[in-house]
């Protein structure tokens, strides 16, 4: 994924980080998605399927964030970024909690993915000092 970054903004470690949970989210999100794509007996689908497509929906904004906060230049608008931020890494982290009660194999993959949201968050402090 680009989005036209200038240089320095593909070094900074809390972007790397970002498309690396891109990507777990969207190889998780698959391999639980095909699982979950079952109806249930009585005809139903499974309710879980929808935590799929919001996981990756949340991961691939957080790096359109980060770089929106890099570039403003406005105390006040770069802090409503850095609380979007938060807001996106803590609603990946509840929909995490939520996949893994479902009835997939692939719930066994989404601890790997808390962790590095985890590693994302100690990150996103310290970057948001250098702000």
């Amino acid at each position: 994924m680009n989005y036209n970054l200038p240089s320095h903004l593909s070094d900074l470690p809390i972007y790397k980080k970002a498309m690396d949970i891109i990507m777990l989210s969207r190889s998780i999100s698959t391999y639980i998605s095909q699982d979950l794509s079952y109806l249930n007996p009585d005809g139903t689908e499974d309710n879980n399927i929808y935590f799929t497509g919001d996981i990756i929906q949340q991961s691939t904004n957080l790096a359109p964030e980060i770089i929106n906060a890099e570039r403003e230049r406005f105390s006040d608008k770069k802090h409503k970024h850095l609380e979007s931020l938060e807001l996106l890494t803590a609603k990946m982290y509840s929909n995490c909690r939520r996949l893994e009660r479902s009835n997939s194999n692939g719930r066994d993959y989404l601890p790997i993915l808390r962790g590095e949201l985890k590693k994302f968050r100690k990150l996103q402090r310290s970057w948001m000092m250098t702000l």
